[in-house]
């Protein structure tokens, strides 16, 4: 009797062990991906067909964050960040790359979608796409030690350029603007010098009478910033600037300045608190006498910044907080206040919420005597204020099929 009972439960154990292979290997989870980041998600989708695509992170297993932020070739360098959830829970995958100005805007998107399909492979593996895997090593494995001699020594250019005419029946108008930019990055140092110069010219004629305006500005600044640790660093600024809209034939001024980061600064694309000190001398020339009855002179001036910033999967938000006065006149001071906040609420909908606010008492730049029509209808001067305030605020809400990963862009 032993025998026919044994030969029984070998087959079914022989049956059997196949299909509950099987059948694990069709409870694994299928990939559902949610990417956030300020690039071609339309792309993404079109070339990364191998999972499913989610407009909403609460209906997602697998996260992508892609963080940018400008680098010192003038590209940016981005940061991809994978979080599996459910049965991807203890899965995560860092990646990243630096643009450079060469690049297109295609090259870019296509290394963005090189990099997902290669931090997708975790997932993948863990996946119902797990027995469909197939590894293919393109070219030869070659040991490069030779390392790229920069000709530019890390410095980059840009000249620009523009102009503007517009003409009506009572007004013209004409701009134009030329400048130069250069600016040098290492892991230690940061050059910049910028230059810049503008006229606008215009024309306004009410009741029979003609108003014109000549607006002159030439500028230019230098720095140059020594990074001290993973949180401190230490500067020195300088400028120098002509200016008609302002009353300034000629502005001088050099200012050293400190800055601490609570974070280190490999973690800027994601967040950053930082508290800087600037403290400086300032030497005007006015092309009017001024309010104060000054037609130019000599003041130190100092100001404090806390700027605050986070790129976080629930939303953005950025804050910064600048205090500047005078040395010998406290009372002759500024106060700036800019704030912008980006949240996912629910489901679809997020909110975004801006706003500025400056409590003006330091132009001592005004010309004395009161602004004339003309002034007044051109811009041709600055106008005396003491508050300048502004408030935005937008929402988005995107409804229906989240789970739609086909690309059509025919009319």
């Amino acid at each position: 009797m032993l025998a026919p009972n044994f030969v029984r439960f070998f087959i079914i154990f022989i049956f059997f062990i196949p299909l509950n292979l099987t059948g694990q290997s069709q409870d694994k989870e299928s990939i559902k991906l949610y990417v956030g980041c300020n690039c071609d998600k339309n792309y993404i989708r079109q070339e990364v067909k191998h999972i499913n695509h989610v407009r909403d992170q609460g209906l997602a297993n697998v996260q992508l964050f892609i963080y940018d932020i400008i680098n010192g070739s003038g590209g940016r360098t981005y940061k991809l960040e994978f979080n599996g959830s459910s049965s991807f829970s203890n899965i995560t995958e860092t990646l990243s790359f630096d643009s450079n100005p060469n690049m297109t805007a295609d090259e870019v998107r296509q290394k963005l979608v090189s990099l997902i399909k290669k931090g997708l492979i975790k997932f993948i593996v863990e996946s119902d796409l797990a027995d469909r895997i197939v590894y293919k090593i393109k070219g030869e494995t070659v040991n490069d030690e030779t390392k790229t001699e920069d000709p530019w020594k890390n410095w980059i250019f840009e000249v620009y350029g523009d102009a503007k005419y517009n003409k009506e029946s009572s007004r013209k108008r004409f701009e134009y603007k030329v400048g130069l930019e250069s600016d040098r990055v290492t892991e230690k140092w940061r050059i910049r010098a910028d230059m810049q110069m503008s006229q606008t010219n215009s024309k306004f004629i009410r009741d029979n009478e003609e108003f014109t305006s000549n607006r002159d500005r030439i500028w230019g600044s230098a720095s140059v910033v020594r990074s001290l640790s993973d949180h401190w660093s230490t500067g020195i600024f300088v400028s120098a600037r002509h200016d008609t809209y302002t009353n300034i034939d000629l502005a001088m001024g050099i200012s050293p300045a400190i800055e601490y980061n609570i974070y280190p600064y490999s973690e800027v694309l994601k967040k950053e608190i930082v508290f800087a000190y600037k403290i400086g001398c300032l030497y005007n020339n006015y092309l009017e006498t001024t309010i104060f009855g000054e037609d130019n002179e000599t003041i130190f001036n100092h100001s404090f910044d806390i700027q605050a910033r986070y790129r976080q999967p629930w939303g953005n938000i950025y804050s910064r907080v600048r205090a500047s006065s005078f040395l010998k006149h406290f009372a002759k001071n500024r106060l700036q206040v800019y704030n912008s906040l980006s949240v996912r609420i629910i489901k679809g909908f997020s909110v975004r919420f801006s706003s500025n606010l400056e409590f003006i008492n330091d132009q001592i730049n005004l010309p004395a005597g009161d602004a004339s029509l003309e002034d007044v209808l051109l811009k041709q001067k600055q106008i005396a204020t003491d508050l300048d305030l502004g408030f935005a605020m937008g929402v988005t809400y995107t409804f229906g099929s989240a789970f739609n990963n086909i690309i059509n862009t025919r009319l």
